[in-house]
């Protein structure tokens, strides 16, 4: 990206945001090819055509390769949120995460997580979930707790088209991505280890999202929400797309050179896109016990169709339905804690005294609450068969849950 065009675009940016606190979201491919002088530049511009009464923060994704002093020392320096790649121990993170000579990148990872604990930055960690890791969900979580010391994890499900334009077309996927069973597992065993022991500690993104829903307040994640279309995506040339998961010629807005960015973030074609998250939601989710929560998950994913042959059924349903399920009494009293007032982390006592999914013995009742025995429930043989009845979303709290 050009000089130029970063500051037309930050000057219009924070001129049209009428929120005090404003993000800039650093991603690519791999921000830190830019280098360092264009992230001062960046700096410097937002500070020159801030708003007075604005906070500004800014968040970088990236694979750690790079990272040296220098970026930690800029990173600390500015209060940059730094989300670091890294998809569990070695030999799983090695599957896929290797440089240009197909050589392994794990301890170049390992060596930028260090730096910036050394440093003190920000940061958090983003795990890729896909067929290499996910029958290691406990293995990959307490690595990154115990060895790696993230505060705070997002696990994000690969679902990758497979066709020859690149394009979120077809309902083909290729061997890197999982299925929802699988989604649905890697969650479940995440959440048995850290609703017992890491509540109010360890923050894992689709856990808060849950437990806000509960709440009675928004997820907080897009793909969560009732309407989408708030995550857009620019280009270096200042092409503007709908969406990060939608950079294709049928989702192009405009360029903000030719066109006002207020403009085209409010276009007519931009607000259907979001709506139509919510109004191309088929019958089957519209009636689902878990829909205050999943809203039909990210439109990227919706390329199967139903039991009843509806299009529009998230690829991950089943997953999301067997860990939204599974976890919902333990959110409930969770949120009860938060209506008293109470940390959320007073539901661990308890729920170190009930069995894990893992643990409960054949014959007992699934730890879900569903009073079915756990072999006809979150252990069938053929997957979570999710419950035959509807349920209202749960009632809002007065108080709004403060997330990490």
């Amino acid at each position: 990206m050009s000089e130029g065009l970063l500051e037309e675009y930050t000057r219009q940016y924070l001129a049209d945001e009428a929120s005090p606190g404003i993000t800039f979201a650093w991603q690519g491919g791999e921000p830190t090819l830019l280098g360092l002088d264009f992230f001062r530049k960046a700096v410097e511009f937002q500070a020159r055509y801030r708003k007075a009464d604005t906070t500004i923060q800014n968040t970088f994704q990236t694979n750690g390769i790079l990272l040296d002093e220098a970026w930690c020392n800029f990173f600390l320096q500015n209060n940059f949120l730094v989300g670091l790649s890294i998809d569990g121990p070695r030999p799983l993170h090695d599957v896929y995460r290797q440089d240009k000579a197909g050589h392994p990148v794990f301890d170049a990872v390992l060596d930028a997580l260090r730096l910036l604990q050394k440093k003190q930055v920000r940061f958090n960690t983003l795990t890729c979930v896909s067929a290499a890791n996910s029958g290691h969900a406990l293995e990959v979580y307490r690595f990154l707790r115990d060895e790696a010391g993230s505060p705070f994890m997002q696990f994000i499900p690969i679902v990758e088209r497979e066709n020859d334009a690149g394009f979120q077309q077809g309902n083909r996927v290729t061997g890197r991505s999982i299925d929802g069973r699988q989604y649905g597992a890697f969650l479940i065993d995440i959440f048995d280890e850290w609703v017992r022991n890491d509540v109010g500690r360890t923050f894992v993104q689709v856990f808060e999202a849950y437990l806000s829903a509960w709440a009675g307040q928004s997820p907080g994640l897009c793909i969560f929400e009732e309407i989408c279309g708030q995550a857009m995506a620019m280009e270096f040339n200042g092409d503007l797309y709908a969406c990060d998961h939608f950079v294709e010629p049928r989702y192009y807005l405009g360029n903000i050179t030719r066109k006002p960015l207020d403009k085209l973030v409010r276009a007519p074609r931009q607000v259907q896109f979001g709506l139509d998250k919510r109004d191309g939601l088929p019958d089957y989710c519209r009636v689902c016990e878990v829909r205050f929560i999943c809203n039909g998950g990210c439109p990227k994913d919706r390329i199967l169709k139903t039991p009843d042959n509806q299009p529009g059924l998230n690829y991950l349903c089943a997953g999301y339905r067997a860990f939204f399920n599974y976890a919902g009494p333990f959110m409930r009293r969770m949120a009860g804690f938060l209506k008293m007032r109470q940390s959320p982390a007073a539901i661990m006592p308890w729920a170190l005294s009930q069995p894990t999914l893992r643990e409960t013995p054949p014959g007992s009742p699934c730890p879900c609450g569903s009073g079915k025995p756990v072999e006809e429930c979150h252990r069938s043989p053929q997957g979570y068969i999710p419950p035959h009845h509807t349920a209202p979303p749960p009632t809002a709290l007065p108080d709004r849950h403060r997330r990490h």
